[in-house]
């Protein structure tokens, strides 16, 4: 059975539209959601003061950074300053997709006493992909440590084939600009697990499976369809 981990170029499209694509989809979500648990709910694996920092702060960093990229996007639009809205997209991606990013992350998560492994249509697309779900994540682990700094890994929907794929993206890039859908993402970037598991990601990554919320990830995969 092949190997389906993906690593693909940003398309220069996605690029250059980055900053219309924010104003269309982020102009109703620049504030910081509420999760849906408390912040000590997945302990062991992930433990409450991570959480609250990784929610509190670093996800409110990317929701603030947004904001004020946003209006001084629109500013220098309204003026036609093109050269700024221009040096305005990378700012606009790196925090609009550490938005998006990590709303999606929080609702893939699940305390481990509400936890249910994967069933119907995801069960099936999982096993035929990869054999089984162990089998995936004895392929998607390694995926995510092999990412060198800060980035993503993730479980996505590839529809020109038909098939879930295991992407990597750098830094806070969206999975979307692989043109493959997200159905769940794991955060590799140290504020993720440092505080509790150090250097150690292999074990971070271990554990985080314990309280992965398959229900969401497979309404994700039903919709995607």
């Amino acid at each position: 059975m092949s190997l389906s981990i993906v690593s693909r170029a940003v398309r220069p499209q996605a690029l250059n539209s980055a900053a219309q694509q924010a104003r269309t989809a982020f102009s109703a979500m620049t504030k910081l959601p509420d999760l849906p648990y408390d912040y000590s709910a997945l302990e062991p694996a992930i433990s409450g003061q991570i959480m609250e920092l990784h929610h509190s702060k670093h996800h409110q960093t990317y929701v603030n950074g947004f904001n004020a990229a946003l209006e001084k996007y629109q500013a220098a639009e309204s003026k036609g300053d093109i050269a700024t809205t221009i040096a305005l997209q990378s700012a606009l991606k790196f925090n609009g997709g550490g938005h998006v990013n990590h709303s999606l992350f929080w609702t893939s998560l699940t305390p481990s006493k509400d936890y249910e492994p994967p069933s119907g249509d995801l069960s099936a697309a999982l096993e035929k992909q990869f054999g089984s779900v162990d089998q995936m994540i004895q392929k998607f682990n390694p995926a995510a440590a092999a990412i060198q700094g800060s980035g993503w890994c993730w479980l996505g929907y590839d529809k020109p084939t038909d098939s879930i794929v295991i992407a990597t993206t750098a830094n806070q890039d969206p999975l979307s600009t692989q043109g493959v859908v997200p159905l769940l993402g794991v955060d590799m970037w140290e504020h993720a697990f440092y505080l509790q598991y150090k250097n150690v990601k292999p074990e971070y990554l271990k554990n985080i499976w314990q309280v992965i919320n398959w229900k969401t990830v497979a309404e994700r995969y039903s919709k995607a369809k």
